[in-house]
């Protein structure tokens, strides 16, 4: 780029809606769990581009892939098929509880046309009241009006005026508070196995084997919106697997393409049937260039010593913190699922996530937070031993530099 042309973070200021406070640095080359800023500073990365990044940044089969596809087909529309998009459905059909496929492009865009399913299944099969959507305080499904209204955090859904009717909202892991709201009118129970924004909290196994009871009982559908734990974020293919129970409908997006934009929306034939065309559609959804990355993602992630790797990952990042936590005393807990790891802030370090952001990445790491008091890890299901250690050694230093700030 010319000098001319140059662009800083201070030009972000200057062009984009602000709706973001991206950090001071303006990250310029990837590889695997290493990042490169402007000035050829190097950061360790733990926060994969929030659960996207899950074989790292750049991976050759994922580069190989889209090399390939983008000197054959970029894109038809849904006028046509293309064949990235056919066989990548049928691999998640293969390997899921899911007989149809839709894709889109991004996870709102998939529970979107969950919860349109779920309510037009309702509407179609039962009775035009069965439309009561039950979801969960903490839960983020996406910036839609509807997924906005669907998650359970008003933060992010109040000031856009009226919103979609029939929600309810009840606590997380609460099988009652779900027992006293439920009845014949509710189309759909949605939830995330494990809470992501809402502070990496994992639904419980009678919470969810509860849940499918209670779904059954009253013909209603059970959502899983698995775009943060889904595609071996939680040690499995999909969280759903480590439950011992099925979904009616899941939606995934994320690791999906492995830093592609893709999305996609999973269920069985006798609930897929009730939409024909016209019912819903996308311009961009199964686009090959997408589909064709998300196919190498797919079978490199879809590997059962892949799966294994990240329950072991998660022990390296347990035990790191752990061992943190006895010097600094910063963490109340530290819970999730293989590598969507939540360290809840305890002591000084109390509600100051986004401060401990901000001093992470002066001290060259790349973190998450999931709220004001927890720091989120989600890095590459494959990371390096090294880039743990390395990352871990910047993190200690974070919160020491933090301490002789109080």
């Amino acid at each position: 780029m010319t000098k001319q042309n140059a662009v800083t973070r201070g030009t972000y200021d200057e062009v984009m809606l602000p709706i973001y406070a991206p950090a001071d640095f303006i990250p310029v080359r990837g590889q695997g769990s290493r990042v490169w800023d402007q000035n050829g500073t190097e950061y360790v990365d733990f926060a994969g581009g929030i659960a996207v990044l899950a074989l790292g940044h750049c991976h050759p089969a994922l580069v190989a892939a889209l090399k390939a596809q983008s000197e054959s087909l970029w894109h038809v529309s849904n006028i046509f098929t293309n064949e990235p998009a056919l066989t990548l459905a049928k691999k998640l059909i293969k390997h899921t509880f899911a007989e149809r496929v839709f894709f889109a492009n991004s996870g709102a865009e998939a529970n979107e046309a969950a919860f349109k399913l779920a309510r037009h299944y309702a509407l179609t099969r039962h009775h035009p009241y069965k439309t009561k959507i039950i979801a969960f305080h903490h839960g983020f499904h996406g910036r839609t009006l509807f997924t906005v209204s669907v998650g359970g955090q008003p933060k992010y859904a109040d000031g856009f005026g009226p919103k979609p009717a029939d929600i309810i909202h009840v606590p997380f892991n609460d099988l009652d508070a779900v027992k006293a709201v439920m009845d014949d009118h509710t189309c759909a129970v949605v939830l995330e196995p494990v809470q992501g924004e809402g502070g990496i909290t994992p639904a419980t196994p009678a919470f969810m084997q509860g849940l499918r009871e209670l779904c059954d009982k009253h013909q209603a559908l059970l959502v899983f919106d698995e775009v943060q734990s889904g595609m071996g974020r939680s040690g499995k293919l999909f969280a759903y697997m480590d439950y011992g129970i099925e979904p009616d409908i899941l939606t995934t997006a994320k690791a999906l393409g492995g830093g592609f934009p893709i999305s996609a929306m999973l269920t069985k034939q006798d609930i897929a049937q009730v939409m024909v065309p016209g019912t819903h559609g996308t311009t961009y959804g199964g686009n090959p260039l997408a589909c064709a990355v998300g196919n190498a993602a797919f079978d490199l992630i879809n590997d059962p010593a892949l799966l294994a790797g990240v329950n072991e990952r998660h022990q390296w990042f347990a035990d790191a913190l752990q061992s943190l936590n006895s010097t600094f005393g910063a963490f109340a807990e530290i819970r999730g699922k293989g590598l969507l790891i939540g360290a809840e802030l305890a002591g000084i370090y109390r509600d100051q996530s986004k401060t401990l952001l901000g001093l992470a990445a002066k001290n060259g790491l790349m973190l998450l937070n999931a709220g004001t008091n927890v720091l989120r890890f989600t890095p590459s299901l494959i990371i390096e031993k090294a880039d743990v250690d390395e990352g871990m050694k910047r993190l200690a230093k974070t919160l020491n530099d933090f301490r002789e700030m109080q």
